[in-house]
């Protein structure tokens, strides 16, 4: 379990993609690590499969995971963010991230308000039902809070819609935002909390027999 919050930005050492799945090693800076433990790289979550002192760890991806984010483009040099799972003592800062990606959003807008950016982001129309205006959306992993939405748009001939965001200097600075250009396609996870409401109302015994 994550909070969305980023600890580390880190690099990309090596990418080595074989048999439908793919090895990638990253320099987390992290010196602590554990074998073992999970790790959200652009909020998905990985497992630690080996490591040295310095904090350059490497993460096996499976086919399923490439197949359902861009992960697999990245290339050697790319910055990712980084967020070690929480403790139960951490304060939960963001909010309840799995790891576990829902689909592939496209940037598509960034402007300048201020000393803020401001972001837009194509996102598939079967996420729209869990995305409420000033509720809790994650872009490669980094919780945010959602601005603005824009329903009824066409990308590349897909239907969905766009999240507004608004991004302060501080997180601009410190995660892979910066770094990320249009059309770049990043990891989407919508909040999971949505998803287990419209779970228990579609199988409420209230609604048993109701569904079409």
């Amino acid at each position: 379990m994550f909070s969305g919050i980023i600890e580390r930005l880190g690099t990309v050492r090596a990418v080595s993609l074989r048999d439908s799945a793919m090895d990638l090693t990253v320099d987390t800076h992290i010196t602590d690590l554990e074998l073992g433990e999970s790790i959200a790289v652009n909020g998905v979550c990985l497992t630690v499969q080996s490591f040295d002192n310095t904090g350059i760890a490497s993460f096996h991806l499976s086919g399923e995971t490439l197949s359902r984010t861009p992960l697999g483009a990245l290339t050697t040099g790319a910055f990712v963010n980084l967020e070690r799972a929480v403790a139960a003592s951490t304060r939960l800062s963001g909010h309840i991230v799995q790891g576990h990606v829902d689909g592939v959003a496209i940037l598509t807008g960034h402007s300048h308000e201020g000393d803020s950016h401001v972001l837009r982001v194509f996102a598939p129309q079967d996420l729209r039902r869990y995305v409420v205006e000033k509720g809790s959306i994650t872009f490669d992993g980094i919780s945010l809070t959602v601005n603005a939405l824009y329903d009824s748009i066409t990308y590349d001939g897909l239907k969905g819609f766009e999240v507004g965001l608004t991004i302060i200097p501080h997180t601009w600075e410190h995660t892979n935002l910066s770094s990320l250009t249009l059309n770049t396609k990043i990891n989407v996870e919508v909040d999971v909390l949505a998803k287990y409401v419209e779970n228990l109302v579609r199988f409420s015994p209230h609604t048993q027999g109701t569904q079409p």
